[in-house]
């Protein structure tokens, strides 16, 4: 075959290249980039120049060129801080286009994209799909957490332990004290967050090498993953073996039967309806995630749903011991990153330990862990999370709307005991268009929920959306359309009766049609210019995963 970094050659080109250390021999060899999000802002991103050390040795080893590029690096908790938290999701839809003004622009051969915090791996997914160049995607692994007087402390704790103790709650351990013991080292979220849901999203979509989610970060592990993609990305591209290959509508079906197996975060399915999208992929990711979700139980229980580790997790299988466990369940033909199927590639996959990773036939709980609903209220879809389906939290409510347009104003109802048990309570203006999207308004007011000890008496809606690590009574989030896109939740008005129905998969506002129609819908718009602005303008609905209207 013949490059077509190499077809692009020119006179010019060869001189720019020449100058850089490049050999004429070197002009000749596949040519790759190594997507690197490394950042000094966040611990998520900090190890990353590390790994692209070891990747481009690997590169160079294998007969290849790498060429290190950077793109934007969102961390939630660090990018979170301005407006709301709205550059978090909007940040996402930067990280394809980055890509695609460097590696797509520059005409080279194939990718190796170092993946971590939550935003990115999706991010680089949509990107593999869109430029359809040999991708391999590199896990960047988990953070090593702390201990307090031998009880093991993360982000989590930390997180819940905030709004707690804004309402007066005080646990075991002081959020004071957590803070220098919750993050110990670079890399992702302890827990079944979004990064690690989305790392094991990757491992179950086939791109990256098999067996390398999750993983601590800096691990010899970690390390010799990375190597091996820096060897296999030059013969995939040599094969010419391309996302669009890899990423069919099977491997949709097979990640979607990782985050109900797992009990992953939420924001996967807009991220792989998103992916899907970018490689014009004719599928409906809502639809596959309650068809699948009614055949494929929870096996494993990792914090935020139970209290096993993500260490735990990671040593008794981990993703790859998943997928082995619900072979029967998935479309085991589709082509992965080895080239082989994933049936040849899960042929030596080893469980190390049933009891954290459990069988098909002797699950955790029942499934689905997520499911989408459908309804009046949100006539194209919104998600809800049952997690371990143990009776600890309700799957059936019906009562009087308890309306805010406001996360401060809900957070100082809740505080001041204002919420009534039975209510519904109805958070909107958090949605794609009037921001914050993926800011973390919406998971305080469920952790306030919480504290105020209301998780099983009321239950919470909202156009916003979670944190992976968000797990508490009956909520049901990204509700669409949002409000301020016309959609139903801009024009609930307090005392409307809402009924949720999770085994009818319906969410229902009892107003009749004709006076509903009659309301002005209520806009949070929260304006804003450059990028966010361009955002907000051009953002599709959450259907569509949320991406951009006009993607080039």
């Amino acid at each position: 075959m013949t490059l077509r970094s190499i077809a692009a050659n020119s006179p010019v080109r060869r001189s720019h290249w020449q100058a850089l250390g490049l050999t004429e021999e070197d002009l000749l060899k596949p040519k790759i980039a190594v997507v690197n999000s490394s950042s000094e802002l966040a611990v998520c991103y900090a190890h990353l120049d590390g790994v692209a050390k070891v990747v481009k040795e690997a590169i160079r080893a294998a007969g290849g060129v790498p060429f290190e590029v950077r793109t934007t690096a969102p961390s939630d908790f660090i990018t979170g801080a301005a407006r709301r938290g709205s550059y978090i999701l909007a940040g996402r839809d930067l990280i394809p286009n980055d890509i695609e003004a460097q590696v797509e622009a520059a005409l080279l051969d194939g990718m190796v994209c170092l993946t971590s915090c939550d935003k990115t791996p999706p991010g680089h997914l949509m990107a593999a799909m869109r430029l359809n160049i040999p991708t391999l995607l590199v896990i960047g692994g988990y953070q090593p957490a702390g201990e307090i007087d031998g009880d093991p402390v993360d982000i989590e704790d930390l997180f819940s332990g905030g709004v707690e103790e804004s309402f007066g709650i005080f646990g075991k351990h002081r959020v004071d004290d957590i803070v220098p013991q919750a993050v110990r080292g670079p890399g992702v979220c302890q827990g079944m967050a979004t990064a690690n849901t989305m790392h094991c999203v990757v491992e179950a979509l086939g791109m990256c090498v098999a067996g390398s989610a999750p993983v601590r970060a800096n691990s010899d592990k970690m390390f010799a993953d990375a190597r091996a993609a820096g060897a296999r990305i030059v013969e995939m591209v040599l094969q010419d073996l391309k996302p669009r290959d890899i990423m069919t509508a099977g491997a949709f079906h097979n990640a979607a039967a990782m985050v109900q197996g797992v009990s992953g975060s939420i924001n996967a399915i807009k991220h792989l309806q998103a992916t899907a999208v970018e490689g014009d992929l004719d599928i409906d990711v809502y639809a596959l995630w309650n068809e699948v979700g009614a055949k494929v139980p929870v096996l494993s229980a990792v914090r935020p749903n139970g209290a096993v580790r993500i260490e735990q997790f990671e040593d008794a299988g981990g993703a790859r011991a998943v997928l082995k466990q619900l072979e029967g369940l998935l479309d085991c033909d589709v082509t992965v990153a080895s080239g082989r199927t994933m049936r040849e590639d899960l042929a030596d996959a080893a469980l190390v330990d049933a009891s954290i990773i459990r069988p098909v036939a002797d699950p955790i709980s029942p499934g689905p862990a997520i499911a989408v609903l459908k309804g009046s209220l949100a006539p194209e879809s919104a998600v809800v999370k049952l997690g371990i389906r143990d009776g600890s939290r309700p799957e059936e409510f019906r009562g009087p709307a308890r309306v805010f347009d406001d996360t401060e104003a809900v957070m100082a109802a809740l505080a001041a005991g204002q919420v009534a048990k039975g209510s519904v309570l109805v958070v909107r203006g958090q949605g794609l268009k009037s921001g914050p999207a993926m800011g973390g308004g919406a998971s305080r007011v469920l952790f306030a929920v919480n504290a105020a000890g209301l998780a099983k008496d009321v239950a919470f809606v909202t156009d916003g959306q979670l944190s992976g690590l968000c797990l508490k009574g009956l909520t049901v989030a990204e509700v669409a359309p949002e409000g301020c896109s016309g959609g139903p939740i801009g024009k609930v008005q307090d005392g409307d009766i809402i009924s949720i129905d999770v085994a009818a998969l319906s969410i229902e506002l009892e107003v009749p049609a004709a006076e509903l129609a009659s309301r002005e819908a209520s806009m949070g718009l929260d304006p804003a210019g450059g990028w966010l602005g361009m955002y907000r303008r051009d953002v599709d609905s959450m259907t569509t995963g949320a991406v951009l209207i006009d993607r080039g």
